[in-house]
């Protein structure tokens, strides 16, 4: 299947039909091979309403994808069709989203900190950033003690040294057009976007160089797993008021923003297959010689298909998604202590400690919700063991919608994509 394939599903099915359906397909292939291999659904229907929520809570915030946190084509070209921008931290992505059709004037090359290479090739593909005919934006630097991961300790300016930076860019002749900064991801507090917005208004004050800045930049941060609608909607709050404040709508200021895991976290549901497992009894009870004893004196083992070094990873390296939590295709069965583990070499790949969850067969596919943001980028083949497939779905509903927009723009190869037979 090709990656950019979109299933199409008919009114009767919803996303659980889909899982399960596939499911059993693997379950009756010929290889076993491919029976056991993990695999994602994309519901790309999620990141529809999404979008929907993003135009009608932050009106005058145009988003920027950030490619680097799921790089599936199917994401790339729903969301080009949808209307947003990306922001590109690499030539790599850059290459991905050209090549998907995106147009360079709907690309920010975001990274603060570039190797010339890449700096050249977006030069020479026409994207206005980090050359030196380039539109440049001022990175600051700003409190970001309430994220799961921080950013200012390694990207943005001090204030301190904002103005000696803009006089080395006028001496330089660049044009420097506006600010950005980043609260850090997974960010918690929605008082962060405030400081940081007027943060930035000092920075526009201060600008006494001829410079014309007409960007501000308040980049990433916004939760996206499910039930994330009122801490979206609280942070929406803020930032609205905090713009109306300090970057008035007849200001003249275009303001733009970076979501990564707002549009895909919540789109992705991975499933894993269970290919073997073991009760491990107390020590006492293994002492003692005891071995007819019921399971729940001891702690179920179980090994899944994919773990810490595939879609995973999420669980060591995303300080903002240090849990999940897998299910059953099925419930409302009795629960034994378990732990879960990835299918690899290494002991590091634990995927839950002490969980408890109905009693598990080998064969059997475990659900895991909210895998949507940095998994699938993040994925390694260690072990050669396979990479999680990737299936994008969308309702029939909304691929009328989706469709409309395809063909008010098929002569633009951004919205070519393929329909699932």
């Amino acid at each position: 299947m090709d990656v950019c394939d979109i299933e199409i599903l008919d009114t009767t099915k919803t996303i659980s039909d889909f899982i399960n359906d596939k499911i059993k397909e693997l379950n009756s292939a010929s290889f076993i091979q491919d029976s056991e291999v993990s695999f994602h659904v994309a519901n790309l229907d999620d990141l529809h309403q999404k979008h929907i929520r993003w135009l009608r809570t932050l009106p005058r915030v145009k988003p920027f994808y950030a490619v680097k946190c799921n790089s599936t084509p199917a994401v790339i070209r729903m969301l080009s069709t949808l209307g947003t921008g990306f922001d590109c931290a690499s030539k790599g992505e850059i290459e991905l989203v050209l090549s998907l059709g995106v147009t360079p004037e709907k690309i920010i090359f975001a990274h603060t900190t570039k190797p010339q290479s890449h700096i050249k090739y977006a030069s020479t593909r026409g994207i206005s950033a980090c050359h030196t005919r380039a539109k440049l934006v001022l990175r600051i630097a700003v409190d970001d003690s309430k994220s799961a991961t921080r950013l200012s300790q390694k990207f943005g300016t001090k204030p301190s040294v904002v103005k000696k930076l803009l006089e080395r860019c006028k001496e330089l002749d660049l044009e420097v057009i506006g600010v950005s900064f980043h609260v850090g991801s997974g960010c918690t507090d929605s008082l962060a976007y405030r400081q940081a917005i007027e943060d930035a208004r000092h920075v526009f004050d201060t600008v006494l160089l001829g410079f014309q800045m007409r960007l501000l930049d308040i980049g990433g941060g916004f939760p996206g797993k499910e039930g994330f609608q009122i801490q979206f909607d609280e942070f929406s709050k803020v930032i609205n008021e905090a713009l109306d404040e300090f970057f008035p709508a007849d200001s003249g200021v275009q303001v733009i923003a970076e979501p990564g895991r707002y549009y895909v976290d919540s789109a992705f549901t991975l499933a894993v297959n269970v290919f073997a497992k073991k009760v491990v009894m107390d020590d006492v009870t293994q002492i003692r010689g005891v071995y007819n004893v019921s399971i729940d004196q001891g702690v179920m083992m179980y090994y899944i298909s994919d773990g810490v070094f595939g879609s995973l990873n999420c669980l060591i390296y995303d300080p903002a998604h240090t849990n999940v939590a897998p299910y059953l295709h099925r419930s409302g069965e009795k629960r034994y202590r378990s732990i879960i583990w990835g299918p690899t070499c290494d002991s590091l790949d634990r995927v839950t400690a002490t969980y408890w969850m109905p009693e598990v067969q080998v064969g059997d596919w475990l659900l895991i919700d909210n895998m949507g943001a940095y998994t699938v980028c993040c994925s390694s083949d260690f072990n050669c063991f396979y990479k999680a497939h990737v299936y994008p779905v969308l309702s029939a509903q909304t691929w009328n919608i989706y469709f409309h927009l395809y063909e008010k723009h098929k002569d633009t190869e951004a919205y070519c994509i393929h329909k699932k037979k």
